[in-house]
């Protein structure tokens, strides 16, 4: 498959509500190259999350997988590789957690993010099979961040505080050992 290149907050699609993938293309060869191609790309560029719009493709579509620990990202369940098409959050439990985010459409930079820490995804899978799932903690962040490229929102649009919106290397240097949540 192929390497899509990665847009970066400034371009229109960034900032656009995705349109529902259509249920008859499922399982299509242009679905299923779109999903190889976003695979790949999210590989190469070391996440562990891609949505459609973060590739100018303006869907309703997410590849999410959470490594096994010992990766950048600490100690944290893994989750597998799965497609989430046209997905929906409630959220389930209002309580709040902090994680420095970083994001593959702002490269370089990180930011103290706050999102609730449990809640329900809903979701077709890539055979168009209805699926839900509860997420706590990280997560649910990697969810939420995700997903909320399919609204047309970054990272950024959630710090509270921008004096915590830093470059990577600053963030190693002043913030890393403060707190060690980050994705």
């Amino acid at each position: 498959m192929a390497v899509m290149e990665i847009i970066r907050m400034g371009h229109p699609t960034l900032r656009q509500t995705a349109e529902p993938w259509p249920v008859d293309k499922l399982g299509t060869p242009e679905f299923e190259k779109l999903i190889a191609d976003m695979r790949d790309t999210m590989y190469a560029a070391g996440g562990i999350g891609l949505a459609a719009p973060q590739v100018d493709v303006p869907y309703r579509i997410a590849v999410v997988e959470i490594p096994e620990s010992g990766t950048r990202y600490g100690d944290v369940p893994p989750l597998p590789f799965a497609v989430y098409i046209n997905p929906t959050i409630t959220v389930l439990g209002e309580s709040p957690a902090g994680y420095w985010e970083g994001c593959l459409s702002v490269p370089g930079m990180m930011g103290y993010v706050e999102r609730p820490q449990h809640i329900r995804v809903d979701y077709l899978d890539e055979n168009g099979e209805a699926k839900s799932l509860e997420a706590k903690g990280f997560a649910a962040t990697v969810f939420q961040h995700e997903f909320d490229h399919l609204l047309g929102m970054l990272y950024v649009d959630r710090i509270r505080d921008m004096s915590l919106f830093v470059y990577e290397d600053e963030y190693r240097l002043f913030h890393a050992e403060v707190n060690a949540n980050e994705i």
